[in-house]
């Protein structure tokens, strides 16, 4: 392992390292990880449109099935910027917490995304005009896991709101298993403002018993291609508490 990058921001510990296996796979990579070994981001550096990660190609699956001609896409939550990379032809606004973060990924992830804004995700989205765009993208995590203001009822309306009449909202969750409370009640608040709502799940690998959530909310039915799903699989959630804002 070859660190090319170590600080401690206001919101994060970020380390970039270069590597010569992932995941079992012998190679050249380079990883971007947070504390606790938490990896957020890697790339194959033999190979760098090869997408690592399961879950973004699962994403992007869910995107062009169900919207082929889609857009316009704002995203909470830069990372390497996998998902822009491989959608040149969309427009992604970004929005992202860490300025320090968005700097590395340009300079070690060679990350070409150009409309990205620094501060808290929601309040740059209340900006943003009604159904500007095809689909919101959340992917922002902490060390506790995705910020609860970024899963209540009122930020889910939010969203609703800034989409289109055929957008989707797509989110990027760990669960502590198909009954974390935390994934369960984000999927029962999903429902109260979509009529459509898809979870998937898949296994982290090396981490007994945690999952990797995708969820997927919608005015219109939602379309997916199983083999396409990179290995998530559809996923029951049982119901969970209704996420609401401290102040209601």
């Amino acid at each position: 392992m070859r660190i090319l990058y170590n600080e401690v921001t206001e919101n994060h510990a970020i380390t970039v390292y270069d590597t010569t296996e992932y995941e079992g796979e012998k190679g050249r990579f380079r990883v971007l990880q947070f504390a606790e070994d938490a990896v957020q981001g890697a790339i194959d550096l033999n190979d760098p449109t090869r997408i690592l990660f399961e879950y973004p190609r699962a994403m992007i699956h869910l995107m062009t099935v169900n919207r082929p001609a889609f857009a316009n896409v704002f995203m909470i939550g830069h990372g390497i910027g996998t998902i822009p990379r491989h959608l040149p032809d969309k427009r992604f606004k970004i929005a992202e917490l860490d300025r320090k973060l968005t700097e590395m990924s340009r300079r070690y992830f060679n990350s070409k995304t150009t409309d990205v804004h620094i501060g808290d995700g929601r309040l740059l989205l209340e900006q943003e005009s009604s159904g500007a765009y095809s689909y919101i993208v959340l992917d922002a995590f902490t060390a506790e896991g995705t910020p609860p203001h970024l899963t209540t009822l009122q930020f889910f309306r939010l969203i609703r709101d800034k989409l289109d009449e055929e957008g989707g909202l797509l989110i990027n969750l760990i669960a502590q298993g198909p009954r974390d409370k935390r994934a369960c009640a984000a999927h029962t608040t999903l429902r109260e403002v979509y009529a459509y709502v898809q979870a998937f799940a898949l296994p982290i690998k090396g981490a007994a018993g945690l999952l990797n959530i995708v969820m997927m909310g919608r005015s219109k039915p939602i379309r997916f291609q199983l083999s396409e799903m990179t290995g998530f699989r559809e996923i029951h959630l049982p119901p969970g508490e209704l996420l609401v804002d401290e102040s209601d």
